[in-house]
């Protein structure tokens, strides 16, 4: 299992009456978001599909590391859609992720890295858990 590292963590949204709205993380990262479907850049919805698809292949290198397989993998990549709700509140109500692991390694080893990768990553993992959300001032 994943040793939990202490950091500071969250991120920070500014948006003024015109511009794109900026995204800050508590690491000093940021990202423009778009303003509209056809901008190229992220949504809030594409940074949901990114964290998820992020943690997971790191996750999965990771997993690949601490069974001792790492040098027979040569690359990982993880793809990640969503069902967006037909009727309700507006919500993803299903997500769809596909492991593409490139290795020198059988099938078993292949599932083995992937069910590592889906145990271990904190972004798959809260979504599932479905967290409380709190309002604070």
């Amino acid at each position: 299992m994943a040793t939990v590292k202490p950091r500071e963590t969250g991120a920070t949204a500014v948006i003024g009456p015109t511009g794109q709205a900026a995204v800050t993380s508590a690491t000093g990262g940021e990202i423009r978001l778009n303003r509209a479907a056809t901008d190229p850049a992220f949504s809030p919805l594409d940074l949901l599909y990114a964290a998820v698809a992020g943690c997971l292949v790191v996750s999965l290198r990771d997993a690949a590391r601490r069974t001792g397989v790492i040098d027979r993998l040569r690359s990982a990549r993880v793809i990640v859609h969503g069902n967006k709700a037909a009727d309700g509140p507006p919500r993803v109500t299903r997500l769809r992720i596909k492991f593409e692991v490139d290795g020198d390694f059988d099938e078993a080893t292949r599932a083995a890295l992937i069910a590592e990768a889906e145990a271990t990553c904190t972004v798959s993992n809260t979504i599932r858990a479905a967290p409380e959300f709190v309002t604070v001032e």
